[in-house]
């Protein structure tokens, strides 16, 4: 069977050029993946080298089905927030190994691969109100910012206010201001690989005022040994599913599925009954990759917005993913170059993707108390209290609380105040230990 004939492009009236340059594109607007996810990871104590390898390989196997089961032009890698989740709340916050987090992720992953299966992704997604979904995205987006903010050394730490401004005439603060006045600049102009343009314009000054050292070579086969198969199962286990697994299950299941549906909005994939066809087989991707992204080293895969890049380029075929996932294979031989890249150079893309995650806010109903005040706790908890799970936690808590106290409780779909319950339960149980 031709490539035109198993991707439909016919019938969805596009080529294999189109797709193929679509697929550049998308690749460009997301390859900062590959050196910010093992950047993050490392912090965590995941070796480099294997987190490169498993970021490239996980994003690599995820669209690649993506491509092929569900016929769609998504591409996936390991998420933005999750990674910071995995590294910032369970490992280094909670003093969970990297190997018992992973085993979390894997956790997720099959959780999520079931309710997949079993169709329960509707009935769980239908009953969340929308203020929460949208604020979970936003409060994602600052704490990220906020990470960013930190590595470049604009935000310090400070005894008295917590946090202060650092010392903007230093050299790392600067290039990471540069950076990111060169990535909104290009971004403004259009230029699709902006972020990866401002990482690499950051990452050449350093090297250029030897702030950072040249990488000792530029090609290689990364050593993933220690990070394959590394995972702790049992371990995850024993901390408990609620604790960790259910974490990064829910923000994987409302990201995918808020990502999904903004795609196919823009893609025109979606029914004028607004279903999107295939999500089964798209989602089933998501939970497939962040099960071998686990196994592999890496924190959880799911399905990146950056996708719209290549649709708006034409892109309305899984041809896009399948190219999308052979440059990632090619970008595994890429780890000397991505180690030597510094963290003033990633932190712009991640103030910029933080931002760019703040535009789901706008769907939040800021006129109505009962909406807006669990909203914005759950965006302002995310970084002030430098936990995702905190966020959602207080979001549910006070959304559910609120509506009663107000005489609206009958608005409020069952699921929500069990899923309030189960997070109550939690910070009981971790305060009586």
């Amino acid at each position: 069977m031709s490539i035109v004939r198993f991707f439909r492009l016919d019938e969805h009236r596009t080529t294999v050029r189109t797709e193929v340059q679509a697929g550049l594109t998308t690749f460009m607007t997301m390859a900062y993946i590959v050196v910010v996810n093992p950047a993050i990871l490392s912090a965590a104590g995941v070796p480099f080298e294997g987190a490169l390898f498993a970021t490239c390989i996980g994003a690599a196997i995820g669209t690649l089905l993506m491509g092929v089961l569900a016929n769609y032009p998504f591409a996936l890698a390991p998420g933005m927030g999750l990674n910071a989740y995995f590294t910032y709340t369970v490992v280094l916050g909670m003093g969970v190994p990297w190997q018992t987090a992973l085993g979390a992720v894997f956790l997720s992953g099959v959780a999520f691969l079931l309710l997949t299966a079993g169709r329960v992704r509707a009935l769980v997604v239908d009953a969340i109100p929308r203020s929460i979904k949208t604020a979970v995205a936003g409060g994602i987006g600052l704490f990220i910012a906020f990470l960013g903010l930190r590595n470049a050394g604009i935000v310090v730490a400070n005894e008295a206010t917590f946090v202060t401004l650092g010392t903007l005439a230093a050299p790392g603060p600067l290039l990471s201001l540069a950076g990111l006045a060169l990535t909104v600049g290009l971004m403004a102009r259009g230029h699709r690989g902006a972020i990866i343009w401002g990482i690499l314009g950051v990452t050449a000054a350093a090297m250029a005022l030897g702030i950072t050292p040249l990488p000792e070579s530029f090609l290689s086969v990364p050593d993933a040994s220690e990070t394959f198969l590394a995972l702790d199962i049992p371990g995850a286990l024993r901390l408990g599913f609620l604790e960790v697994a259910f974490a990064f299950l829910f923000v994987d299941l409302f990201d995918s599925v808020g990502t999904f549906t903004g795609l196919a909005e823009e893609g025109g994939f979606m029914t004028k009954e607004g279903k999107i066809p295939r999500v089964n087989r798209a989602l089933a991707a998501d939970a497939v990759a962040t099960v071998v992204g686990s196994m592999l080293g890496t924190s959880t895969v799911t399905t990146y917005v950056e996708s719209a890049a290549g649709i708006g380029e034409g892109g309305r075929t899984g041809l896009v993913a399948v190219v999308v996932a052979g440059l990632f294979i090619l970008a595994v031989f890429t780890a000397p170059i991505a180690g030597a890249i510094p963290g003033i150079a990633t932190a712009p893309a991640l103030i910029v993707v933080g931002a760019l995650m703040m535009r789901a806010v706008r769907n939040v109903p800021w006129a109505d108390p009962t909406e807006s005040v669990p909203a914005f706790m759950t965006l302002t908890a995310m970084p002030l209290t430098f936990s995702i799970a905190n966020g959602i936690a207080l979001g549910f808590i006070s959304y559910a609380l609120i509506k009663v106290l107000a005489g609206r409780a009958r608005e409020v779909d069952p699921l929500v105040y069990v899923l309030a319950g189960l997070f109550l339960v939690r910070y009981a149980y971790l305060a009586a230990g």
